[in-house]
């Protein structure tokens, strides 16, 4: 008999099953593609398997800016820890997202800075816009599949509250105004909120004496003299701020959404909000399976913002730091914590980031024979390897747990180093060289890099000229320290280990090269001699300042 039953009945029997389940647990796990990755879900604030009713397919909606003004490394942050989890599911975990972010470029502040600028409302968002995805192209955020506007969807707002209206949950004011009616949809608002204590203190409190109750919220705003508007049904004016989201978002992926994001700032009650418009708009109880949302960054333990004017531009970040010491920054704490944005967490991503640079770095001189050493055991670092890429799946798959992932990306570069003899420091016995295994472990590292982001672009404050012309610089250099090393050692007849030094025929030449790589370290390159030889690599900060 239940084989029998209809697509039509399967869904009213769901919704009865999932409306008197509520109360019990209001979080329904979705059926199908289980991906292996556990998420931490805001809806049930715990971790959950994060499943797809699609086969490896993932629909995501993630809340834009509001379009009034320069990003800053607060946006950033946010932004660049989901492009991280975005590159994380589709590269090392094979699933296609299909991502859509909505751009807000009608709001009050919108309005207001407009005013105050005595421009019009339209080329201030597009400025502000053009500047932000600018911004996330410096930082290497890859660009959402879709990116909507709010005044490219007026219709379609505007059709999305009277469906609202038709169903119960919308009332209109002697004003011209809509509100949502928080009181009618009842116990199911709240899916976000921490504490029903949360609900009373969240509530917009803008007055409108015909407001059922303070906690409903605007689906339409009645105009106002000299402020943009469109004509709707109910009079003239704009949309509510939370109604953008849920109409955007319905409008690409209908009324079954998997992943929905944006900052801990929109969980309560902009996101709270957006479902219960969306519930209302489709009658379902369940819109969006999973609400993921990161940490702020703060200054001085407060958020970074602008209404307190503690921010950093990005603009102004990237002229002096590199997009890949950001993103190492974002790697190396949990995307749900906070991030404090001082000296020392910088230093840190930047410690790290060169930790990386120089591995690979080493390691391709190493395979193109610049440095001749050998390795203790290849069985040894192959299984280190092994255990690794094990090791970091796991740590990936757990709510995308970067700072664990590096750790044990770190430690994979430290046993290798310590299994050759690139290092003074360890009394192993060598046997021989294997470019093939130090190739592996620098391929695999390269590789996981890229799937976090990761450009390695040579930092431009360091290197103004192009990489050729360093590359012929130090190659240069090379060959003249070459030639002295090679004619001090063959008119002496002197062992390969003897000091240059004591050879003043030779020593002229040598300084100047000495003299030359404190040169390149003060432009911010750092040359590495080998055997026969030079490599080099960007340097820190204080290599550059204090040497």
């Amino acid at each position: 008999m239940l084989q029998t039953i209809t697509n039509r009945g399967r869904s009213r029997i769901q919704f009865y099953i999932q409306h008197h389940c509520r109360r019990i647990n209001q979080w329904i796990q979705p059926t199908g593609y289980d991906t292996g990755i556990k998420v931490y879900n805001s809806l049930t604030n715990s971790k959950v398997s994060l499943i797809l009713p699609q086969d490896k397919l993932a629909t995501w909606y993630m809340c834009g800016p509001t379009v009034y003004d320069s990003p800053h490394l607060g946006h950033a942050s946010s932004y660049v820890k989901f492009d991280i989890i975005r590159r994380i599911m589709t590269d090392l975990f094979d699933i296609d997202i299909v991502m859509v972010m909505g751009i807000t470029d009608i709001d009050d502040k919108i309005v207001q800075r407009a005013a105050d600028t005595k421009t019009g409302f339209r080329d201030l968002a597009r400025k502000y816009e053009k500047e932000f995805l600018e911004d996330m192209e410096c930082l290497n955020v890859l660009r959402a599949t879709r990116v909507t506007r709010v005044t490219e969807h007026i219709d379609h707002i505007i059709k999305f509250i009277e469906k609202i209206f038709q169903h119960g949950y919308a009332y209109k004011t002697s004003d011209g105004s809509v509100y949502f009616y928080t009181e009618k949809y009842g116990d199911r608002y709240g899916k976000l909120a921490p504490s029903r204590q949360t609900i009373h203190k969240s509530i917009d409190k803008a007055t409108d004496s015909e407001k059922i109750s303070d906690r409903d919220f605007a689906l339409w705003k009645a105009a106002k003299a000299d402020e943009p508007c469109w004509q709707s049904p109910w009079g003239s004016g704009r949309p509510g701020w939370h109604i953008e989201c849920s109409a955007m978002s319905s409008a690409i992926f209908g009324n079954q959404l998997d992943i929905h994001t944006g900052g801990i700032d929109l969980l309560f009650p902009h996101h709270e909000n957006e479902i219960a418009q969306c519930e209302a708009y489709h009658q379902i109880n369940q819109w969006t399976n999973y609400f993921l949302h990161t940490g702020h960054l703060h200054i001085a333990k407060e958020k970074m913002s602008k209404s307190l004017r503690n921010f950093v531009t990005i603009k102004d970040y990237l002229n002096l730091n590199s997009p890949d010491q950001f993103r190492t920054l974002c790697l190396l704490s949990k995307y749900r914590s906070p991030t404090e944005y001082n000296s020392d967490i910088f230093k840190k991503a930047e410690v790290v980031h060169q930790k990386f640079s120089s591995y690979i770095n080493d390691a391709k001189a190493y395979v193109d024979g610049s440095i001749n050493s050998l390795i203790a055991s290849e069985s040894e670092i192959l299984e280190k390897l092994a255990m690794t890429k094990s090791q970091v799946r796991i740590a990936l798959a757990d709510d995308f747990d970067t700072p664990t992932a590096i750790n044990y990306l770190l430690n994979l570069l430290s046993f290798a180093n310590v299994h050759s003899n690139t290092t003074t420091k360890s009394k192993r016995p060598y046997t021989a060289r294997s470019p093939s295994v130090i190739a592996a472990v620098s391929t695999y590292v390269e590789k996981l890099l890229s799937s976090f982001g990761l450009s390695r672009q040579d930092d431009k404050r360091y290197s103004p000229l192009s990489e050729s012309v360093v590359d012929s610089v130090v190659g240069f250099r090379s060959n003249i320290r070459n030639y002295a090393l090679d004619k001090l050692k063959n008119r002496l007849k002197l062992p390969s280990d003897y000091e240059s030094s004591k050879n003043p025929d030779c020593s002229y030449l040598l300084d100047l090269c000495d003299n030359y790589r404190n040169d390149l370290l003060n432009a911010g390159i750092i040359v590495k001699d080998h055997d026969k030889k030079s490599s080099w690599e960007t340097a820190l900060k204080e290599d550059v300042i204090f040497k």
